[in-house]
């Protein structure tokens, strides 16, 4: 049943290259394989993403996926030394502070890949 299988996170890229310097440089993501024109990248506790190329690349304007982690500002300031860029935005409710939002029970940072695809981190309070 689809209630006990992992779900695997597709990211669109628009140029292979370009985003594969992006998520290995600056995300610090490690390829485990090339797999039907894309790339396997391993994440934490056996989880994994799949980015393969795509004409959709970066047209979503919501959150493509989102690293669950236990220090947010530890990984806004490690992202934010190799070169990433994080996005503000105006919610209400929301405080932003350093590229972090806080409120809803989460403290959460977005930035874009190189093919304008939203990212987040995001640890829970």
């Amino acid at each position: 049943m689809l209630k006990d299988t992992p779900i695997i996170p597709y990211i669109p890229v628009a140029d292979m290259v370009r985003a594969r310097k992006f998520y290995e440089a600056k995300v610090g993501l490690v390829p485990r394989e090339e797999y039907a024109g894309g790339v396997i990248y391993e994440c934490g506790q056996g989880s994994w993403v799949f980015m393969y190329p795509s004409p959709g690349a970066g047209t979503s304007k919501a959150s493509t996926l989102f690293w669950s982690v236990k220090d947010v500002a530890a990984e806004v300031a490690q992202l934010k030394s190799r070169g990433v860029t994080f996005e503000h935005y105006d919610m209400p409710g929301i405080k932003m502070e350093n590229s972090i939002a806080s409120g809803g029970g989460a403290k959460t940072a977005w930035f874009k890949d190189s093919e304008g695809n939203i990212l987040a981190i995001s640890q829970r309070v």
